[in-house]
């Protein structure tokens, strides 16, 4: 599969089940028109889209050039998206490939004052890697005491498809690749020691239900395998092997009218910088 397709399941089929931690969030929070929010990770957008719509100036980072030119076609100009009444184009969403450093506002443009990173960390081994640093950084570009919100895997016991992301570190381990990132359980302090090393001070915490619902086993297997989840496996084995296997795992949640269903939990932090 190609990246473009894989950032298009991804923005067409999975990106929606975080949309309630998204949405719960900016509740808590109170996002509105005062709010100028850099997201880290941003993807192909719907984070951004959900608080554009709720009147927050939004930016967005990601190393992903095909998940962001997603999210271009969501937010900018052509997109269909005008900003809403009132709104004058200086406030238009604005796009980077790359770091927080590469969305450093211009000089007569007020600091951020809310930071996100919604790519939920506690699943694979090592990824949150980097995220201290870019938070670090995109501190540097934002108001003194902003508020920074990390998210994260629930405990496993909550989350039904954590049976299913283990496939990929049983073919990844039994393939003995080179470099493969085992899955792992969710440490009730990941986000907190993520805090800790970025200099940040937690200030509050929540958990949000996230079912992954899919309209039938071929969008289930697509959508999981664009979270890059099961990269390390299809590196091991082939792409194939892993869509048998991850629709073998996926056989338990699957409904008589052929839908998918798993509930889960996420988890978010809420800091200051």
């Amino acid at each position: 599969m190609d990246a473009g397709t894989r950032a298009r399941d991804w923005a067409e089929i999975q990106e929606r089940m975080l949309a309630p931690l998204y949405e719960a969030v900016y509740q808590r929070l109170e996002v509105g028109a005062d709010t100028r929010m850099l997201a880290i990770g941003c993807g192909s957008g719907l984070a951004l889209l959900i608080a554009a719509a709720r009147g927050a100036h939004v930016t967005g980072v990601d190393t992903d050039r095909e998940r962001l030119a997603l999210a271009r076609e969501r937010l900018l100009p052509g997109s269909g998206w005008d900003g809403g009444p009132g709104r004058p184009p200086a406030e238009r969403p604005m796009l980077f490939a790359g770091g927080p450093a590469e969305a450093a506002p211009a000089a007569s443009a007020a600091p951020y004052n809310l930071l996100t990173a919604f790519n939920p960390i506690g699943c694979v081994a090592g990824d949150s890697e980097g995220l201290a640093p870019a938070l670090e950084s995109a501190v540097r570009l934002s108001a003194r005491g902003t508020t920074v919100v990390l998210t994260g895997w629930g405990p496993p016991e909550r989350c039904a498809t954590a049976p299913v992301l283990r496939v990929a570190a049983r073919l990844a381990e039994s393939a003995r690749a080179p470099r493969s990132a085992g899955l792992r359980a969710a440490c009730r302090d990941d986000l907190e020691d993520v805090a800790a090393r970025a200099g940040l001070k937690p200030d509050g915490s929540g958990r949000v239900s996230c079912p992954f619902g899919y309209a039938d086993m071929d969008s289930a297997v697509r959508g999981l395998l664009s979270t890059g989840l099961f990269d390390s496996a299809v590196r091991a084995t082939d792409r194939s092997q892993v869509e048998k296997e991850v629709a073998e795992a996926l056989h338990p949640h699957r409904r008589p009218d052929g839908t998918v269903w798993m509930p889960n939990v996420f988890r978010y932090l809420v800091c200051v910088s």
